[in-house]
């Protein structure tokens, strides 16, 4: 019992600084209108930035794929669980992203968390001459793998290009990796790729990009970040998520075919997982052709449309909207308890917002995480602006 009320206590300490978590349940298919716990909502705080998540499309794939696949994998991809689906979206993969990397190869999770895991993990397996550097303000998946991983890790500012070129020079090991989200999940701003990029050509390191948040959203064709900017080098190692822009689930990492072979034969997390339904494999050859079509580019267009009505419709004081091109728009509060008081508020309106706290941001900076789709109509868009501008003043 003294176990027990040990974790009863971490509990109420949590309760007592406004960081408690709770879930709520969703009947209704993800997108910007659903309904939570019986009441009918507009959601700003799903990922679904494209609004894919129940396009019928990809739902009809997803039905297609179960007849052709069943249902289960029934095993690791390196047993029997690798089906013809998983193939023929790698394959597909490579030709998304693969214009940006020299002798590209994919290789797909399960989830994103696990795919910078087997990055981070594999390029460093039992290598103890390694340096990994990372930036402040990553994902807590990268985190959590330069931490397994057991090599040298350094922590850079947000963004400090000159701090990172001083860890690099000073770095001997003969394995080198800067570790980076392309677009920050919780700020929304974009790293400086093509500046990280020639730091890692100059020292001979890899360039590790996760862009769980760029993937389907930036570029003219929806190819990410790395389109974003125009980038092609063989020291790219990218990682993109497939349940967010692109409307399904699972993640993918693409690279030089010699970096996907080691990760195959040395990455634990991909190892020792039992692949992906294949059903799903085959929904997603559906989510690529529509990002990558006329409708995606209409749909990202329409996101854009939305982000600056945001930006010209608040008028902020108090808090502040972090400056982001993105569907991801951060409003600053700082305290705790008002960013959960504001989150509330909001929700007795009808208006679903994420709020964030520690650890997931920097104590002192809670804040309304608000998300974009394109999903959204102007008409809502205004509800919310108009719904932020006046919690605020009071």
């Amino acid at each position: 019992m003294d176990m027990l009320n040990r974790l009863s206590q971490q509990l109420q300490t949590l309760e007592e600084q406004d960081l408690i978590r709770t879930r709520r349940t969703v009947d209704t298919p993800c997108g910007p209108r659903v309904s939570v716990d019986g009441r009918e909502l507009l959601a700003f705080c799903t990922n679904d930035y494209l609004g894919l998540a129940n396009h019928r499309k990809i739902k009809l794939a997803l039905q297609e794929g179960a007849a052709m696949y069943g249902v289960g994998s029934g095993a690791s991809h390196l047993i029997s669980g690798h089906g013809r689906a998983h193939s023929m979206l790698e394959e597909r993969l490579v030709e998304f992203v693969g214009a940006h990397l020299v002798s590209p190869r994919a290789l797909t999770f399960c989830t994103g968390y696990m795919a910078n895991l087997a990055i981070v993990t594999g390029l460093t397996a039992g290598d103890r001459d390694a340096d990994i550097f990372s930036e402040s303000l990553n994902h807590a998946s990268l985190i959590d793998g330069a931490r397994l991983s057991r090599a040298n890790v350094q922590v850079y500012p947000h963004a400090d290009l000159e701090a990172l070129a001083q860890m690099l020079a000073a770095s001997k090991s003969a394995t080198k990796l800067v570790v980076t989200d392309s677009v920050f999940s919780m700020d929304g701003d974009l790293a400086p790729l093509p500046q990280l990029l020639a730091l890692c050509e100059q020292h001979g390191a890899w360039l590790v990009v996760d862009d769980a948040h760029g993937f389907g959203t930036l570029g003219d064709n929806g190819h990410g970040a790395l389109e974003h900017f125009n980038l092609r080098s063989p020291n790219l190692v990218y990682m993109g998520t497939l349940g967010k822009a692109a409307g399904v689930s699972g993640a993918f990492v693409a690279a030089h075919e010699t970096v996907i072979e080691t990760l195959i034969q040395k990455a634990r997390p991909y190892i020792f997982t039992t692949a992906t339904p294949p059903a799903l494999a085959h929904a997603l050859l559906t989510s690529l052709e529509l990002l990558e079509g006329d409708e995606g580019r209409a749909r990202r267009a329409q996101l854009q449309a939305l982000v600056a009505q945001l930006d010209d419709g608040l008028r902020l004081k108090r808090w502040q909207r972090l400056p982001s091109m993105t569907a991801i728009q951060p409003i600053l509060i700082g305290d705790n308890a008002e960013t959960m008081r504001a989150g509330a508020a909001l929700y007795e309106q009808g208006l679903w917002v994420g709020t964030i706290r520690p650890p997931t941001v920097a104590p002192g900076t809670s804040r309304l995480r608000v998300t974009l789709s394109a999903g959204h109509s102007s008409m809502e868009v205004a509800k919310l602006i108009a719904a932020i501008n006046a919690l605020e003043r009071t």
